[in-house]
């Protein structure tokens, strides 16, 4: 493996040694959780951990108008949420150990909604989306707490759209990374009729994997429901992160393939 070397500074009361530290050349992934509408970053600090341990850095937030600032929730739309999404995207993309190509993120309900857009934005690699949410492209600027009544949501969400309809559809349409969708299989707030659009907004993605959750309601309010989800996740997060490993060391070879063969070509010169 290779390694970088960081030259540092040591205190040692008021002397100063300097140092260097060798670590290995390599940044871990990166996966960003956002939650859904009315939910909180907790929800996801379980996950959060198993992930990490798979050696990626995850960030998980509070959107705006929830826990702390749950006073500010009739007033929040979802330009203010989508805004929160980008700047926690390049925050975790700054740290100094997450490999900026490589970053996923997590969404789920009105996050998937949120984090399929984000996708026009940012670079994200992977997208995961669990019973993501669709709202009708007007009012982006009214109250998102005002939507459900405002846009009918019940029956805009009952049939499948075409990708160019909706400003997510058309997110997912363009989309050329790796797609996870999970459906519960007894939602009774994002029906299959959503699920099918995104699946078939998602058609050009460089991978697609649809899992439904037999039994589950919306909010996966069953442990076993909350353990499944979890399961699928990581196991779909690690298959991508193996992947993209893989994909590393055949380049790499490659690389030195080639570089082996110039040289031989010189060298006959």
């Amino acid at each position: 493996m290779s390694t970088r070397d960081e030259t540092l500074e040591i205190r040692v009361g008021d002397h100063r040694i300097a140092g260097t530290m060798i670590v290995p050349d390599t940044l871990m992934p990166g996966v960003l959780f956002l939650h859904g509408w009315g939910g909180n970053q907790t929800q996801y600090a379980a996950r959060a951990r198993e992930i990490a341990a798979l050696g990626c850095a995850c960030l998980t937030v509070d959107l705006r108008g929830h826990a702390g600032t749950a006073r500010e929730q009739a007033c929040v739309t979802r330009e203010h949420n989508l805004l929160d999404a980008v700047a926690a995207f390049d925050r975790l993309a700054g740290e100094v150990a997450v490999d900026d190509d490589q970053i996923a993120v997590v969404g789920s309900s009105y996050g998937g909604y949120l984090a399929t857009i984000l996708t026009t934005m940012r670079p994200v690699k992977w997208l995961a989306l669990r019973a993501p949410a669709l709202y009708k492209d007007t009012d982006w600027d009214l109250p998102k707490l005002a939507l459900r009544q405002v846009q009918r949501l019940e029956d805009y969400r009952r049939n499948v759209l075409e990708p160019n309809a909706n400003r997510a559809l058309r997110a997912a349409a363009s989309y050329r990374g790796d797609v996870l969708i999970v459906e519960s299989g007894n939602d009774k707030i994002i029906p299959h009729a959503v699920i099918q659009s995104y699946r078939n907004a998602c058609a050009d993605a460089r991978s697609l994997t649809y899992r439904m959750i037999d039994g589950a309601d919306h909010g996966l309010t069953d442990p076993s429901c909350r353990q499944a989800y979890t399961t699928l996740l990581v196991n779909w997060i690690t298959e991508m992160i193996a992947g993209k490993r893989a994909d590393d060391v055949t380049s790499g070879k490659r690389l030195q393939e080639a570089m082996k063969t110039s040289a031989s070509s010189i060298k006959s010169r």
